[in-house]
C-alpha cells in the first residue's frame, strides 16, 4: 500500500496534526451533508463530536475512513497523507478503526476466536518457529480482553453478551488491529448506567496510547469522557470547546441541546 503524500504547499504541513479537515464539502443529490467542515485532531487527543441529527456527523466519519469521497476540501492524516485519494482498505492500513453503532461480532465464535480473527499477527519467519506465532497471538488475546473488562468471558460464545460487553468486544477487535486512531460511534447507546461508566473509563485508558474520535448524544457520558467537545451544525463546526463552554452556548442551546 503505498500512502498518497500531500505536497509541499498543503496546509497540513503547517500544523502537526494527526488528523487535518479544512473546508470539507459533500453533497448528496442537492443535499449538503458537510459545508465547509474543518477539524484538527492533534496526536493523542480524544475528541468528543455532538450534533443533531443530520448534522453531518455521519458523513464526517465517512469521508475520514474513505467510504465517502468529498468534493472539495482537504483530509488528511498523519500530516502529508491524503485520505481523500485512499480507499477504504488502504486506511484501514494505515491505522483508522472505526466502530459503527450496532455492534458487529461473530456471534456463533468465542471472544477468544473474535480477536484472533481480527489479529494482525506477525509474518516475519521467526515468529513461526516453534509456535512463536500461536504463543504470541495468545498472549496479546489475553491483554486485549484483559484491556475491554471482558476476560473471564474468554470461552463464551460471543452472541451470549450482554449488548454493552458486544460493544466493548468489538472495540477489542479495532484495538488487535493496532489503530492509530479510533473513530467510534454512539458507543454507549442501549447500554445500561454501569455500561456506561465503564465504557468512559474504557474509552480514557484506550486514550492513553491511541487518538480517539467520540460521536455521541448522550450528554451525562460526554461530560464523564473529560474531553474538547465539537458540535456540528448542517455541516459544519458551530462550536467547540470544554462541555460547560459548549453546553452555555446559545446557539448550541437553539439548535441541539434545548432550553
Amino acid at each position: 500500500m503505498n500512502a498518497v503524500v500531500a505536497s509541499a504547499e498543503s496546509p497540513a504541513h503547517l500544523t502537526p496534526a494527526l488528523l487535518y479537515l479544512d473546508g470539507v464539502e459533500k453533497t448528496f443529490d442537492g443535499y449538503k451533508a458537510l459545508r465547509g467542515l474543518s477539524l484538527i485532531l492533534a496526536p493523542g487527543e480524544m475528541r468528543a463530536i455532538i450534533g443533531p441529527n443530520g448534522a453531518g456527523k455521519t458523513t464526517m466519519m465517512d469521508v475520514i475512513t474513505g467510504k465517502t469521497r468529498p468534493d472539495v476540501g482537504d483530509v488528511m492524516f498523519q500530516g502529508d497523507i491524503d485520505l481523500t485519494r485512499l480507499d477504504e482498505t488502504a486506511i484501514v492500513a494505515l491505522g483508522i478503526g472505526r466502530k459503527f453503532q450496532k455492534p458487529t461480532v461473530f456471534e456463533s465464535h468465542t471472544l477468544e476466536d473474535n480477536i484472533r480473527l481480527a489479529l494482525r499477527d506477525p509474518r516475519d519467519p521467526f515468529s513461526a518457529l516453534f509456535g512463536a506465532r500461536n504463543r504470541i497471538a495468545m498472549e496479546r488475546i489475553e491483554a486485549i480482553l484483559e484491556r475491554v473488562r471482558l476476560i473471564e468471558f474468554r470461552r463464551k460464545r460471543a452472541g451470549d453478551l450482554s449488548h454493552g460487553q458486544k460493544q466493548w468486544l468489538e472495540i477489542g477487535m479495532l484495538l488487535a488491529q493496532e489503530p492509530k486512531l479510533l473513530l467510534v460511534d454512539e458507543p454507549v447507546a442501549g447500554m445500561t448506567d454501569a455500561e456506561t461508566e465503564t465504557t468512559a473509563e474504557l474509552l480514557k485508558d484506550i486514550n492513553k496510547e491511541r487518538s480517539v474520535v467520540v460521536v455521541e448524544h448522550d450528554m451525562s457520558f460526554v461530560r464523564a469522557l473529560g474531553v474538547k467537545v465539537t458540535v456540528l451544525h448542517e455541516g459544519a463546526v458551530l462550536a467547540d470547546g470544554t462541555i460547560d463552554a459548549v453546553s452555555a452556548n446559545e446557539r448550541v442551546i437553539e439548535v441541539y441541546l434545548g432550553r
